[in-house]
C-alpha cells in the first residue's frame, strides 16, 4: 500500500530515514516475561507432554543470540510498560507512565508531550513506505501496542473519557484517535487485539455484552470513523468473522487493504480461559499467522509487532498457571514465525519490557510439577520451618500474601486459579527490576550479545529494517 506523508508535526520532523526497500523486523514482546518466567514456562510447557520439563525449550530458547537487557526507567529503579516500551520503539529511556514522548515530558503535561515527541520504529517504517502491523493480547491502546504509534504524557489516556478536557483543549489526543491520526499515510495494514470500548461511544452496547457501553465521551464511533476514512478496510470481532476472514484472505494477493479486529471490550481473555469466551476470540497463534501472511504480501519490507500482554495481568493476579500458559502461546506464535519467513531477510526479536516478582525456589526433584509443592520425592513434600508444605513458585509481594499460612497439603495448587503465595502483602504484585533476555535470529541479530540497555534494541530493529548504507 502507498505511503503518503501528511501533516508531520514539529516534534515527529525528527524523522530523516530514506525512503528506500526495507528488510523485515518481527518484534515479540511478552509482557512481564522475565527469566524466572520463560525457566517455568519452559518447564510446564515440558511438563504438558509428559516429559520431566527442565531439558524442555521454549522456540526462542534456540536463537544464537541472546542478551540480557537492563529495564530501569529515567525516574524508576522498577519500571512500567509504558516507558519500557518506548524506549524500545524510540531509542531513549523515558519517565514512567508515558509513552512515546522523551524524558523531559512529566506525567500528565501535555504542552511538553507536545514538543517532546518520540519517533518510533513503526512510524519510520511507515514513513519508508514499509508495511506495519499490531497485534496484543492486550488493548491496542494499551502501553505496549500504544509505543507503535501514540506520544502522550499519561498511558492511561486512553479514550475521550480518560484525557482531562484541559489536554485536550492544550491539543493532545487520547490514544485510541492517534491510532486513527496518524501523520504517516493510513496507518498500520493490520490491527488485531482487544479494546473495543476505548473506540465506541457510551451510548452504544458492545456487541458481545448488550450490557455493556463503549467509553468514549465525546460521541465519536471510532470503529465507523477508521472504516468510512480509507476505502478497502475491513473489521471483525470475534472468531468466527476473523476466521471467515483468514479464508477469504489465504489466496488473495490484494495488497490494497486493512484491517481491525477488537476481540473483547477490554483485554482478550487469558489463553487458559479463551475456549469459554462467548463470542469465540482469536488466539495469539491465529492472530500472528493472519499478520504474517498480510505482512508478506507485498515485498516492501515491513514492521510487526506482537504482544503476548497477558503474562502481565496473570503475574499481577499473582496466578502464575496462566501467565505460564500465555507464555508457552507466545512460544508457539515465535514459531510459527521462525517456520514461515527468511531469515536472510527478516529479524526475529523477543524479549520482555520488565520482570516480575516471580520466583522459583525451594530444592524441588527433577521433574516436580512446576505448579505443584516442593518434593524430595514424588508424595513425599518438604516442610518449611513452621511445618508445613510449600510450593515451588512464590511471589515476593502481591494479592497471595496470607497473614495465616494454609496447609497446602489439603489445597490444589495447580488450579487455574490459584494464587501462588506473596511475602508481602499487595493488592496487586508488581513488577521487577532485575534484567530481562532479548532472543534474535535472523538480519542484524548478532548485534543482541551481552548486557544492553535496553534502548539500544531500537538501534538492532532499526539496523534490520533499513540498508546498512542508508
Amino acid at each position: 500500500m502507498n505511503k503518503v506523508i501528511v501533516g508531520i508535526s514539529a516534534s515527529l520532523a525528527l524523522l530523516t530515514t530514506p525512503i528506500v526497500h526495507g528488510k523485515n523486523v518481527i518484534f515479540f514482546l511478552g509482557d512481564g516475561m522475565g527469566v524466572s518466567t520463560i525457566t517455568a514456562a519452559r518447564i510446564y510447557a515440558g511438563q504438558q507432554q509428559g516429559n520431566p520439563g527442565e531439558e524442555y525449550n521454549l522456540a526462542f530458547d534456540h536463537f544464537d543470540n541472546v542478551a540480557l537487557v537492563k529495564t530501569y526507567n529515567t525516574d524508576s529503579q522498577v519500571p512500567d510498560s509504558a516507558g519500557t516500551i518506548t524506549a524500545i520503539m524510540s531509542g531513549q529511556k523515558t519517565r514512567i507512565g508515558v509513552v512515546g514522548v522523551d524524558a523531559s515530558v512529566a506525567r500528565d503535561d501535555c504542552a511538553a508531550a507536545l514538543k517532546g515527541s518520540l519517533p518510533s520504529i513503526a512510524e519510520l517504517a511507515e514513513q519508508g513506505g514499509l508495511r506495519t502491523g499490531l497485534v496484543s493480547t492486550a488493548r491496542i491502546t494499551h502501553a505496549t501496542p500504544a509505543g507503535a504509534y501514540a506520544h502522550s504524557p499519561n498511558r492511561n489516556w486512553e479514550d475521550s473519557a480518560s484525557i482531562p478536557q484541559q489536554a485536550v483543549a492544550a491539543g493532545c489526543k487520547d490514544i485510541a484517535q492517534q491510532l486513527l491520526d496518524t501523520p504517516y499515510g493510513d496507518g498500520p495494514e493490520v490491527i488485531l487485539g482487544g479494546g473495543r470500548a476505548q473506540f465506541l461511544p457510551n451510548t452504544v452496547a458492545d456487541p458481545e455484552y448488550p450490557s455493556k457501553t463503549g467509553k468514549r465521551n465525546d460521541g465519536a464511533n471510532l470503529i465507523d470513523e477508521w472504516l468510512s476514512r480509507v476505502p478497502g478496510r475491513e473489521y471483525v470481532w470475534n472468531r468466527q468473522d476473523f476466521l471467515a476472514l483468514m479464508e477469504k484472505r489465504a489466496g488473495s494477493t490484494d495488497t490494497e487493504r486493512q484491517f481491525m479486529g477488537l476481540f473483547e471490550p477490554s483485554h482478550m481473555q487469558f489463553e487458559a480461559d479463551r475456549a469459554n469466551d462467548p463470542a469465540g476470540e482469536p488466539s495469539l497463534l491465529e492472530m500472528t499467522q493472519f499478520a504474517l501472511a498480510e505482512m508478506q504480501k507485498s515485498d516492501q519490507g515491513y514492521f510487526l509487532l506482537i504482544e503476548a500482554g497477558r503474562i502481565d495481568h496473570a503475574h499481577h493476579g499473582s496466578n502464575a498457571r496462566r501467565a505460564l500458559v500465555d507464555t508457552v502461546a507466545m512460544s508457539e506464535a515465535v514459531q510459527w514465525a521462525v517456520d514461515n519467513v527468511d531469515l536472510e531477510e527478516t529479524l526475529i526479536l523477543v524479549t520482555a519490557d520488565h520482570s516480575h516478582t516471580m520466583t522459583i525456589s525451594g530444592y524441588p526433584r527433577r521433574g516436580n510439577p512446576i505448579l505443584g509443592l516442593v518434593e524430595s520425592q514424588p508424595g513425599k513434600p518438604i516442610k518449611d520451618a513452621t511445618g508445613l508444605p510449600y510450593t515451588t513458585l512464590s511471589y515476593a509481594n502481591g494479592g497471595g500474601y496470607r497473614k495465616r499460612r494454609l496447609d497446602l497439603s489439603k489445597v490444589d495448587t495447580t488450579a487455574l486459579d490459584y494464587q501462588q503465595l506473596g511475602t508481602v502483602p499487595m493488592y496487586a504484585e508488581t513488577h521487577a527490576g532485575e534484567d530481562v533476555a532479548a532472543f534474535a535470529v535472523g538480519v542484524n541479530a548478532d548485534k543482541v550479545r551481552g548486557v544492553m540497555e535496553q534502548s539500544a534494541l531500537f538501534e538492532v530493529m532499526r539496523g534490520a529494517l533499513f540498508d546498512s548504507n542508508d
